[in-house]
């Protein structure tokens, strides 16, 4: 009975020793996971800034569109300003 009791924790290790090797793997790797989270949030791909620069450029194009319709309403009206190509 005692060579029972023995052997029995021996047998069940494997799953013990798994858990224990994998926490050392998480505990290992959790520094570089870290790392390149910190890396990632603070770079931008080239995709993220051609998607920066298309969004600036199509709110710059908007204004400028604002800005025409606005100038021909007032040309229309004739209220123009100086500045404005009637």
């Amino acid at each position: 009975m005692k060579r029972l009791a023995v052997l029995l924790p021996l047998t069940l290790g494997g799953c013990v020793v798994g858990t224990v090797a994998r926490t050392a793997v998480d505990v290992a790797t959790l520094p570089v996971k870290v790392v390149s989270a910190g890396v990632d949030a603070a770079t931008t791909s080239q995709a993220e800034a051609d998607q920066k620069r298309g969004r600036e450029l199509r709110r710059q194009d908007e204004e400028r569109g604002r800005q025409a319709r606005a100038m021909q309403e007032r040309c229309a009206k004739g209220r123009a300003l100086p500045t404005d190509i009637c």
